[in-house]
């Protein structure tokens, strides 16, 4: 599996697209509001090059009313701080990036009117000139100019890894990802993948983010240092026992299931903390992990929980499915997920974990 051509969310505007499920990550991205109003504040007041222009970069940017809710926010952060300290409202560049697959058409054809509608609204006469461009590719790799960003922000997008692990297929037949039967190669192939892509990562934001600069990155992780712990990897599990049902009933062939590993890696804050370190071009100024219902993937209407999670997880997890399986088997696929889903959310407290790293590039 190529990832790079495979890992997207579903497009468009539909009942099972990422735009109508991500609900559970606006959720996340108001949880770290407080974070990101910090770093930004503190880029404003220490970054002279940002006089006249500042270029904010949302890496895994997808589509849908997430992909510029930063944005706007930190826009109007940098228009309050202005305002307040006397300056000219510098130029603003918003670079959005994620895969080649990821439907940009829908960002600017749907999302960029009604934000710059509501840019105008919010800062009126006094609006500065704001200039929003797609830039798809890997953010494994060099996406912009050295020295051009000023903050970057990236939100439930780098647990997924380049590549599925070299030896998983071998090892880890059992799970489609780390489960509670993965053996301990597997997990460590795992756990080395996500080391290396981070690594690469931060070392490729280090040549683009000018000195002082900021970025906010958050990752759906695990407080425990067991990477096979449930608060990582139970959703994975239960998605598995469903395929294991139509592996039963003779849907889906046993040697398919086998050879189908979910490229992703939920990280701990030890983790995240050691990669920055180790890579050293940027200084943490805040690390920390929170955690979100699953049930809060929806409006909160009990009864309906169970069918928005198996909504929310077939909207990131569909194109990656169909790749492998086909498309015949989706429909009936997420029917089985959805039961297996509520009877487990009636029995048990079910949470996904976060982990924000607040950074701050070196001089």
């Amino acid at each position: 599996m190529e990832v790079v051509q495979v890992l997207r969310m579903n497009g468009g505007l539909g009942d099972t697209s990422y735009a109508t499920n991500s609900l559970v990550q606006r959720k996340v991205i108001s949880m770290t509001k407080p974070i990101t109003e910090e770093a930004i504040t503190q880029v404003y007041r220490s970054v002279d090059a940002i006089a006249n222009r500042f270029c904010i970069a949302e890496l895994g940017c997808s589509s849908g009313p997430n992909t510029l809710a930063v944005a706007a926010e930190l826009l109007s952060i940098v228009h309050q701080l202005s305002r307040s300290h006397g300056r000219q409202l510098p130029e603003f560049q918003i670079l959005l990036n994620d895969l080649p697959g990821n439907d940009f058409n829908s960002i600017f054809h749907s999302l960029l009117p009604q934000f710059r509608a509501e840019l105008s609204q919010q800062m009126g006469s006094k609006s500065a000139p704001c200039f929003v461009y797609g830039v798809p590719g890997s953010f494994y790799g060099r996406l912009f100019a050295a020295n051009s960003l000023h903050f970057v922000h990236s939100s439930y997008s780098l647990m997924w890894l380049s590549e599925v692990p070299e030896g998983v297929e071998k090892w880890n037949k059992e799970e489609i990802y780390i489960g509670s039967r993965s053996p301990a190669p597997a997990i460590n192939a795992y756990y080395n993948q996500f080391r290396q892509d981070f690594h690469t990562f931060l070392k490729c934001r280090s040549e683009e983010v000018v000195g002082g600069g900021a970025m906010v990155l958050t990752i759906l992780g695990r407080k425990s240092d067991n990477a096979a712990s449930k608060e990582c990897c139970y959703i994975w599990e239960l998605l598995a026992l469903s395929l294991k049902e139509m592996v039963s009933e003779g849907a889906i062939d046993e040697e398919k299931l086998h050879s189908f590993n979910i490229p992703q890696y939920t990280p701990s804050p030890a983790e995240v903390k050691r990669s920055v370190e180790e890579e050293a071009s940027f200084a943490i100024s805040r690390l920390e992990a929170t955690e979100i219902r699953w049930a809060d993937c929806g409006c909160g209407d009990s009864g309906y929980e169970s069918y928005d999670v198996a909504k929310c997880m077939r909207s990131v997890a569909e194109p990656l499915l169909v790749e492998h399986f086909g498309e015949s088997i989706i429909d009936e696929l997420f029917v089985k997920y959805q039961r297996i889903l509520t009877d487990r959310m009636s029995k048990e407290e079910t949470k996904f974990v976060n982990v924000t790293v607040s950074l701050i590039r070196r001089g």
